[in-house]
């Protein structure tokens, strides 16, 4: 197999994450979706496959750049995603209400916002659309990157997602939250008028979930459970950010991850604190990312030039 430093890297945190889920799946007696997830790791190590295919027999360096990351994407998100929720029951208080407080003393009020939104159910249902994007985003941003040949570019891209979502996990763990959805109510002629994608009923699922844990796991019903910081805002900062460094295209995202924000907020049902959590979580990452990439770079010229000089020799 001839993967690239960085994808290696990648292999090695999807690997630990694997191990860590069989054993946390077999100490809790969690039962789990085998077939679901069979399927989908087979989807992502076909296109672990289809890059080698393309890497050693093809040549085609941006097929492989591209499809090898696809494929990283998903079983780093299978693994990641099976990892959250076994972390369940939680094991700290929610910080949910002091994010609430916190978010007063900033001079917002969460259920005042959306219920002024309310009064406009267009704007809502575009946010509601907006607010579903953020994954095809960087499906896209995926694409656009490999078979545009930027591959180190790509490599970032990846290593930034892959480090945010671990810090937002472990962030998490640490200090969970649920989202201004799981402590607030709203009239019901409020979320008549703006069906929201994590309303109180959403959020009362997951109150639930942190309480007992999930006694099985399946890809057909998995909820987003951290509110804080926001995973949706990290998302959102990735596609501008990577797509602003590939043309007058990264001006479209940017706009578009500019209204992402407040729909975070009214349709992702997080607190204003979560959004600035999500920033600071992508702004880690991204230089962490960075520097991750430069020492798997080094390392990888210093063996290229140990191998050259034994064959010299």
């Amino acid at each position: 197999m001839a993967f690239l430093p960085a994808e290696r890297f990648i292999i090695l945190i999807i690997a630990t994450l694997a191990l860590l889920d069989a054993g946390l799946l077999l100490l809790k007696g969690v039962g789990i979706d085998v077939v679901g997830y069979a399927s989908l790791i087979a989807c992502g190590a076909f296109l672990l496959l289809l890059g080698q295919f393309y890497r050693r027999f093809r040549h085609n360096d941006r097929i492989a750049a591209t499809a090898t990351a696809a494929g990283l994407f998903v079983l780093f998100t299978i693994a990641g995603s099976i990892f959250n929720y076994l972390l369940l029951p939680l094991r700290f208080p929610t910080i949910d209400l002091k994010l609430a407080r916190l978010d007063a003393a900033l001079g917002f009020d969460w259920p005042a916002f959306v219920t002024w939104a309310s009064q406009y159910p267009r704007a809502g249902a575009l946010l509601q659309m907006i607010y579903t994007t953020s994954l095809p985003q960087l499906i896209v941003v995926l694409l656009v990157l490999g078979f545009g040949g930027r591959t180190r570019l790509l490599h970032h891209f990846l290593l930034t997602g892959v480090l945010g979502a671990l810090a937002a996990i472990i962030c998490w763990f640490f200090f969970p939250s649920f989202g201004a959805s799981s402590i607030y109510e709203l009239p019901s002629d409020v979320t008549h008028r703006v069906p929201l994608a994590v309303g109180p009923d959403y959020g009362a699922q997951l109150v639930e979930l942190g309480r007992n844990g999930a006694a099985y796991l399946t890809p057909r019903n998995v909820l987003g459970l951290i509110g804080f910081p926001s995973f949706h805002t990290v998302m959102a900062a990735m596609s501008a950010c990577f797509m602003l460094r590939c043309g007058a295209l990264g001006l479209l995202f940017l706009l578009l991850n500019v209204v992402m924000m407040p729909a975070i907020v009214i349709q992702g049902g997080h607190n204003l604190a979560d959004v600035f959590g999500g920033l600071l979580i992508f702004c880690v990452a991204y230089m962490l990312a960075s520097a991750s990439l430069r020492q798997l770079e080094r390392t990888q010229s210093k063996h290229i030039g140990r191998a050259a000089g034994t064959v010299r020799a």
